[in-house]
Protein backbone atom coordinates (compact mmCIF):
# COMPACT_ATOMS: atom_id res chain seq x y z
CA UNK A 1 0.00 0.00 0.00
CA UNK A 2 1.41 3.38 -0.97
CA UNK A 3 0.67 6.14 1.48
CA UNK A 4 0.55 8.80 -1.24
CA UNK A 5 -1.62 6.94 -3.77
CA UNK A 6 -3.85 10.02 -4.02
CA UNK A 7 -4.17 13.52 -2.65
CA UNK A 8 -5.84 13.94 0.72
CA UNK A 9 -8.94 15.39 -0.94
CA UNK A 10 -9.18 12.38 -3.27
CA UNK A 11 -8.68 10.02 -0.34
CA UNK A 12 -11.40 11.75 1.71
CA UNK A 13 -13.75 11.69 -1.29
CA UNK A 14 -13.11 7.97 -1.74
CA UNK A 15 -13.63 7.38 2.00
CA UNK A 16 -16.95 9.30 2.00
CA UNK A 17 -18.25 7.62 -1.16
CA UNK A 18 -17.24 4.19 0.16
CA UNK A 19 -19.32 4.79 3.29
CA UNK A 20 -22.31 6.24 1.45
CA UNK A 21 -22.35 3.54 -1.26
CA UNK A 22 -21.95 0.74 1.29
CA UNK A 23 -24.69 2.24 3.47
CA UNK A 24 -27.14 2.04 0.55
CA UNK A 25 -26.10 -1.53 -0.23
CA UNK A 26 -26.28 -2.61 3.43
CA UNK A 27 -29.86 -1.35 3.66
CA UNK A 28 -30.77 -3.80 0.87
CA UNK A 29 -29.76 -6.76 3.09
CA UNK A 30 -32.61 -8.16 5.15
CA UNK A 31 -32.29 -8.30 8.95
CA UNK A 32 -32.49 -12.10 8.75
CA UNK A 33 -29.71 -12.33 6.20
CA UNK A 34 -27.56 -9.87 8.17
CA UNK A 35 -27.61 -12.12 11.26
CA UNK A 36 -26.99 -15.44 9.45
CA UNK A 37 -23.59 -17.07 9.85
CA UNK A 38 -22.17 -19.13 7.01
CA UNK A 39 -20.60 -21.38 9.66
CA UNK A 40 -20.41 -21.37 13.48
CA UNK A 41 -16.84 -20.00 13.47
CA UNK A 42 -17.57 -17.12 11.04
CA UNK A 43 -19.05 -13.72 11.80
CA UNK A 44 -22.42 -12.81 10.37
CA UNK A 45 -22.68 -9.72 8.16
CA UNK A 46 -24.00 -7.83 11.18
CA UNK A 47 -21.00 -8.93 13.25
CA UNK A 48 -18.58 -7.92 10.47
CA UNK A 49 -20.18 -4.48 10.48
CA UNK A 50 -20.01 -4.50 14.29
CA UNK A 51 -16.29 -5.22 14.02
CA UNK A 52 -16.00 -2.19 11.72
CA UNK A 53 -17.80 -0.09 14.35
CA UNK A 54 -15.28 -1.31 16.94
CA UNK A 55 -12.47 -0.46 14.53
CA UNK A 56 -13.92 3.03 14.03
CA UNK A 57 -14.15 3.56 17.80
CA UNK A 58 -10.57 2.43 18.43
CA UNK A 59 -9.12 4.33 15.48
CA UNK A 60 -11.07 7.49 16.25
CA UNK A 61 -9.12 7.80 19.49
CA UNK A 62 -5.87 6.89 17.76
CA UNK A 63 -6.34 9.53 15.03
CA UNK A 64 -7.08 12.24 17.58
CA UNK A 65 -4.36 11.27 20.09
CA UNK A 66 -1.72 11.04 17.34
CA UNK A 67 -2.07 14.78 16.80
CA UNK A 68 -0.65 15.45 20.29
CA UNK A 69 2.14 12.87 20.45
CA UNK A 70 5.46 12.27 18.75
CA UNK A 71 4.77 8.60 18.16
CA UNK A 72 2.15 6.26 16.72
CA UNK A 73 2.04 3.74 19.56
CA UNK A 74 -1.48 2.64 20.44
CA UNK A 75 -3.09 -0.14 22.43
CA UNK A 76 -4.59 -2.99 20.45
CA UNK A 77 -7.90 -4.62 21.22
CA UNK A 78 -9.23 -8.16 21.23
CA UNK A 79 -11.50 -8.09 18.20
CA UNK A 80 -13.32 -11.40 18.77
CA UNK A 81 -14.03 -10.52 22.40
CA UNK A 82 -15.30 -7.07 21.45
CA UNK A 83 -17.74 -8.49 18.89
CA UNK A 84 -18.89 -11.26 21.25
CA UNK A 85 -19.33 -8.91 24.22
CA UNK A 86 -21.52 -6.49 22.27
CA UNK A 87 -23.82 -9.14 20.78
CA UNK A 88 -24.32 -7.27 17.53
CA UNK A 89 -26.66 -10.00 16.23
CA UNK A 90 -29.15 -9.00 18.95
CA UNK A 91 -29.19 -5.33 17.87
CA UNK A 92 -31.57 -4.03 15.18
CA UNK A 93 -29.87 -4.19 11.77
CA UNK A 94 -30.92 -0.63 10.88
CA UNK A 95 -29.27 0.66 14.09
CA UNK A 96 -25.99 -1.15 13.32
CA UNK A 97 -25.96 0.30 9.79
CA UNK A 98 -26.71 3.83 11.04
CA UNK A 99 -24.02 3.72 13.74
CA UNK A 100 -21.39 2.40 11.32
CA UNK A 101 -22.27 4.96 8.67
CA UNK A 102 -22.45 7.97 11.00
CA UNK A 103 -19.27 7.05 12.84
CA UNK A 104 -17.28 6.72 9.63
CA UNK A 105 -18.65 9.93 8.16
CA UNK A 106 -17.48 11.58 11.37
CA UNK A 107 -14.02 10.04 10.85
CA UNK A 108 -13.92 11.61 7.37
CA UNK A 109 -14.48 14.95 9.11
CA UNK A 110 -11.89 14.20 11.84
CA UNK A 111 -9.24 13.29 9.27
CA UNK A 112 -10.06 16.36 7.15
CA UNK A 113 -9.33 18.56 10.19
CA UNK A 114 -5.84 17.11 10.83
CA UNK A 115 -3.17 19.59 9.69
CA UNK A 116 -1.15 18.31 6.72
CA UNK A 117 2.11 18.72 8.62
CA UNK A 118 0.75 16.45 11.37
CA UNK A 119 -0.42 13.85 8.86
CA UNK A 120 2.90 13.81 7.02
CA UNK A 121 5.32 14.06 9.97
CA UNK A 122 7.55 10.98 10.10
CA UNK A 123 7.17 9.02 13.33
CA UNK A 124 10.09 6.85 14.36
CA UNK A 125 8.29 5.13 17.26
CA UNK A 126 5.18 3.23 16.25
CA UNK A 127 3.50 -0.14 16.55
CA UNK A 128 2.02 -0.30 13.06
CA UNK A 129 3.92 -3.54 12.71
CA UNK A 130 1.28 -4.94 15.11
CA UNK A 131 -1.94 -2.99 14.51
CA UNK A 132 -2.01 -1.98 10.82
CA UNK A 133 -3.64 -4.17 8.18
CA UNK A 134 -0.52 -3.62 6.07
CA UNK A 135 2.20 -3.57 8.73
CA UNK A 136 5.14 -1.18 8.70
CA UNK A 137 8.46 -2.60 9.85
CA UNK A 138 9.17 -1.43 13.39
CA UNK A 139 12.51 0.01 12.23
CA UNK A 140 10.96 2.10 9.43
CA UNK A 141 9.46 5.52 10.17
CA UNK A 142 5.83 6.01 9.19
CA UNK A 143 3.15 8.69 9.19
CA UNK A 144 -0.35 9.26 10.46
CA UNK A 145 -1.29 9.67 6.79
CA UNK A 146 -0.23 6.06 6.17
CA UNK A 147 -2.25 4.88 9.16
CA UNK A 148 -5.50 6.66 8.19
CA UNK A 149 -5.20 5.30 4.65
CA UNK A 150 -4.60 1.80 6.05
CA UNK A 151 -7.83 2.20 8.03
CA UNK A 152 -9.81 2.66 4.80
CA UNK A 153 -8.06 -0.34 3.21
CA UNK A 154 -9.11 -2.38 6.27
CA UNK A 155 -12.70 -1.17 5.93
CA UNK A 156 -12.80 -2.04 2.22
CA UNK A 157 -11.35 -5.49 2.99
CA UNK A 158 -14.30 -6.24 5.29
CA UNK A 159 -16.85 -4.64 2.96
CA UNK A 160 -15.54 -7.01 0.26
CA UNK A 161 -16.39 -9.88 2.61
CA UNK A 162 -19.97 -8.58 2.78
CA UNK A 163 -20.16 -7.66 -0.93
CA UNK A 164 -17.72 -9.89 -2.80
CA UNK A 165 -16.33 -8.07 -5.86
CA UNK A 166 -18.08 -9.05 -9.09
CA UNK A 167 -15.87 -10.72 -11.68
CA UNK A 168 -16.40 -9.12 -15.07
Amino acid sequence: MTAQASSLDEFLGDFRSTVLDATDRLREISPEESARRSSPDKWSIKEVLGHLIDSAANNHQRFVRAQFTDDLVFPGYEQEKWVNAQRYNDEPWSDVIQLWSSYNLHLVHVISAIPEATLMRARIRHNLDQIALHPVDQNDPTTLDYFVRDYLVHMKHHLDQIFPPQNS
